[in-house]
């Protein structure tokens, strides 16, 4: 049997936690650039809304080829849309498609759509298999109309620009062109990409063990868990000790476990995977302004201002369809830690572009 891309990693397997409305294309490949995790996810995108129509959200599955190995998280409900999407995704040339268990946002748990989903085991099995099978027959050949997708949806997908086949020169700093640009006439090889899970341990209380039994019936490539429930949010320490028994559990089976949460650096990562046993772990909040994670550099105050200014040129070339102020939480986050950080970052939440970051922060530079 041939292996899928998660068994051909060294372990242990580092990698970029999905995390809404950070997780972006812009963010995605300055992580990529500077620090090259082993594995990334995409932001979340909801099922429903993009089986239904809405192309704006393609744009959340736009990638570099220097991301892969790249995996597409999706989330949601209904297993006829999950189906679609899967198809999507498989076109798009994903290296595999995690579904999110774990998300504990009030407005998508409360419809048992991510953590939520720990609430109803067998709607979540269900949904696993319909993944799945969708990446069967994606494989065995199933087109984008046979899968019944809107035509709208279908023109958009076949404009959109697909990175296996990209001729870009990737050394470039720039990032890839939008949905909308020209793609090459050849397809990705309709290989069956690996499914994966992200969760959490519980809703109100920890019952880690007993759901990710529920999780392995199924044989997803791998779980990521959360060392949080649904209840703590992102609030307390998350449980490292659940994660080591679960990690226990799962490797009696072919799936990989990472464990998530309250990582602090590169060494805190090594230090959790080695005493709970698990086979990595992902990364989230510890990364933001800070793409050199994943290489263990320390960058300088010059080396996060010349970041800033390229990820702020690169959010504005792969995002041109939105305003700058979804740029300048990443720009608050890479000035911390020196004099005068405080007044730099009020300085940068009235930017409305790349060209203004680079103004303040030269003449920062050049006063200290």
């Amino acid at each position: 049997m041939t292996k899928n891309f998660w068994q051909k990693l060294k372990q242990p397997i580092l990698a970029l936690s999905p995390m809404d409305g950070i997780t972006d294309a812009a963010f995605r490949y300055m992580t990529s650039k500077y620090g090259k995790p082993d594995v990334i996810y995409t932001e979340f995108v909801n099922v429903e809304g993009l089986a239904r129509g809405a192309i704006s959200m393609l744009d959340h599955f736009i990638y570099n080829k220097i991301e892969r190995p790249i995996v597409a998280q999706i989330y949601g409900i209904e297993t006829e849309s999950f189906y679609k999407v899967a198809i999507m995704c498989c076109y798009l040339g994903f290296d595999g498609i995690d579904i999110n268990m774990g998300c504990p946002a009030n407005k998508v748990a409360r419809r048992n759509s991510g953590a939520g989903l720990i609430r109803v085991p067998e709607q979540a099995k269900k949904i696993i298999r319909t993944v799945k099978q969708a990446v069967t027959d994606w494989s065995n050949g199933i087109t984008l109309e046979e899968a019944e997708l809107r035509p709208k949806l279908i023109t958009a997908l076949k404009n959109m620009y697909p990175q296996p086949e990209s001729t870009i020169d990737q050394s470039r700093t720039t990032t890839p062109p939008k949905p909308g640009s020209k793609i090459s006439k050849s397809r990705p090889a309709r290989n069956p990409i690996p499914v994966s899970v992200k969760t959490r341990t519980g809703i109100d209380e920890i019952i880690a063990e007993e759901w990710v039994k529920h999780l392995l019936e199924e044989q997803p490539a791998t779980i990521a868990m959360h060392g949080r429930t649904l209840k703590q949010m992102y609030s307390g320490e998350a449980n490292w000790e659940i994660l080591g028994k679960v990690a226990k559990i799962v490797h009696k089976t072919d799936t990989l476990f990472l464990g998530n949460g309250g990582i602090h650096s590169l060494d805190d990562a090594h230090e959790k995977i080695k005493k709970y046993g698990t086979d990595g772990a992902l990364i989230g909040r510890a990364t933001c302004g800070n793409p050199w994670f994943f290489s263990g550099i320390e960058p300088t105050m010059e080396d996060r201002f010349k970041a800033a200014i390229d990820h702020a040129r690169c959010f504005e070339e792969i995002s041109m369809k939105h305003t700058f102020f979804a740029m300048r939480k990443h720009l608050a986050w890479y000035c911390k830690g020196f004099d005068g950080a405080r007044e730099l970052r009020k300085e940068l939440m009235q930017t409305n572009s790349s060209d203004e970051v680079k103004v303040i922060l030269d003449k920062f530079e050049n006063t200290i």
